[in-house]
């Protein structure tokens, strides 16, 4: 996948191409063009028929990032200026949140040009709307009403959540989700289940929650714990999704696709969302990839051996639901 771009390379949402040093264009008014401040947030719109498009559920380390790099940079998108907002499976906001909050409210002029040099769309006061309102919620998993509300912002286009924990939600949770927005697509990119675990241990071992050179025991153990057990079996968890969503509104897809064809993932994905795949996603390509420079821990391959007989039975169940390149995940490791 290609590695991240540079500040020239993200365009304003909807924008055409001006060559490779047209800079991201700034959302402000005219009151905040020497201050760089906007004004204080406004409330969000009572609109009964508010709510996310879409949901993305997962899987954990299976490409939700690159998803919403895509989509937050589509002209016919308008995504949450957070990824994730973990509204079903928390019970606060992210400190991402509101450090973004407390820099656009302070100086948007600033926080933009940060944004473009992580390749991020630029925020305007919509942003700070919803992160205000976001932010200050009271009733996080039970106000399905409020967290509606959040999507009121989307003026017409597509918007949705990219939450992968929300892969681990209960049939009850998922029952009353799927009741107040019947109408909501869902989206989950199954991975390899080897590969998937062995990048949510990295992870970890990256934040320091995990610790490096940990003996093959250990990882084993680690495989049993419930914060591993229930992201690392996706035939499972697109189960236990399908049991409320219509056939027509889930789309299961395989991050095998990401790595051998990324345009024609991007343009399968934007499609089943209503979206034009034929609209750039900005400056970025479709095989853009963040993390591509990211540290990565060696798995060695008798430890891989062990993880793949581990679940043994889930790969060959991957094969068996999911089809294409799954139906040969068990045999990459001889299974």
């Amino acid at each position: 996948m290609t590695k991240a771009v540079t500040k020239a390379a993200v365009m304003p949402r909807g924008g055409k191409r001006r060559g490779k040093t047209a800079p991201a264009a700034r959302v402000e008014s005219p009151a905040t063009a020497k201050t760089g401040r906007r004004r204080a947030p406004r409330p969000l719109p009572d609109d009964p028929a508010a709510g996310p498009d879409f949901f993305c559920v997962g899987a954990q380390k299976g490409g939700t990032r690159w998803l919403y790099d895509q989509l937050q940079l589509h002209p016919d998108f308008w995504m949450p200026p957070v990824k994730e907002l973990h509204y079903f499976d928390r019970r606060s906001p992210s400190t991402a949140s509101t450090n973004l909050l407390r820099r656009a409210e302070e100086s948007l002029r600033r926080t933009n040009r940060r944004q473009a040099k992580l390749a991020l769309r630029p925020l305007d006061q919509r942003d700070i709307d919803f992160l205000a309102a976001y932010t200050g919620m009271t009733w996080w998993r039970t106000d399905l009403d409020a967290y509606a509300r959040l999507f009121a912002l989307k003026d017409g286009l597509i918007s949705g959540d990219i939450t992968p924990d929300y892969s681990t939600l209960s049939d009850r949770t998922i029952a009353r989700i799927m009741r107040r927005f019947p109408a909501a697509k869902v989206v989950f990119i199954a991975r390899d289940p080897v590969e998937r675990v062995w990048s949510h241990l990295t992870m970890h071992i990256r934040r320091g929650t995990l610790a490096r050179g940990m003996a093959e025991e250990r990882v084993m153990q680690l495989l049993g714990q419930r914060f591993v057990v229930e992201r690392s079996y996706p035939t499972r968890i697109a189960a236990r999704w399908r049991r409320h969503v219509p056939d027509d509104r889930f789309g299961l897809y395989l991050f095998d696709d990401l790595t051998a064809n990324a345009e024609g993932l991007r343009r399968r994905v934007v499609t089943f969302l209503g979206g034009d795949p034929g609209r750039d996603s900005g400056a970025i390509p479709a095989a853009f990839n963040r993390k591509q420079e990211r540290e990565k821990v060696a798995l060695t391959p008798a430890l891989r051996d062990r993880i793949a007989r581990h679940f043994a039975t889930e790969l060959r169940a991957c094969g068996e639901v999911f089809g294409g390149a799954a139906e040969g995940w068990a045999a990459r490791y001889g299974l």
